[in-house]
């Protein structure tokens, strides 16, 4: 696995700026980085078969789009890796993370209304391998996990 000390100032600022606006032809993003658009382009690139790079996508604010019911659901397994792997075939779900702590794992979920949460959780619970689940409503998302950005250039 690559550290961060194995990316220098122009792959961390490349990072950076893709994570804040990935928007922008190579030509404008390499200008605002002071760089030739060619090696802006192999930068990337190398980023991108490193895998450090996995996609470009818009952020979307789902509860603004009427995904108004939104969840944190623990769950406790009976086999983990078989509960982990059902987990991926529900739509609702957003994120499957695999943990330390009472839970054995957490999903959280976003649903359109009350109905749809209800059902998710229920299909949820009733996956094989899940013994029982604890869940939590999400009332407002303070601060988005797909804001966050370290601190590459150590400012």
């Amino acid at each position: 696995m690559a550290s961060i000390e194995d990316y220098d100032e122009l792959d961390k600022r490349i990072i950076e700026l893709l994570c804040t606006s990935s928007q922008g032809s190579y030509r404008q993003i390499a200008k605002k980085l002071g760089v030739h658009p060619t090696t802006l382009i192999q930068r990337v690139k190398a980023l991108e078969t490193k895998e450090v790079i996995k996609g470009y996508r818009a952020k979307v604010d789902y509860m603004n789009l009427g995904f108004e019911y939104m969840g944190i659901v623990q769950i406790y397994a009976d086999n983990v890796v078989e509960a982990l792997n059902e987990m991926k075939n529900i739509p609702q779900v957003i994120s499957i993370f695999d943990v330390t702590g009472d839970a054995d794992c957490i999903v959280w979920i976003s649903c359109l209304d009350r109905e749809e949460f209800s059902e998710t959780v229920k299909k949820i619970n009733g996956t094989k391998g899940v013994k029982k689940t604890n869940t939590s409503i999400v009332l407002n998302v303070v601060k988005d996990p797909n804001d966050y950005l370290p601190n590459l250039l150590n400012r």
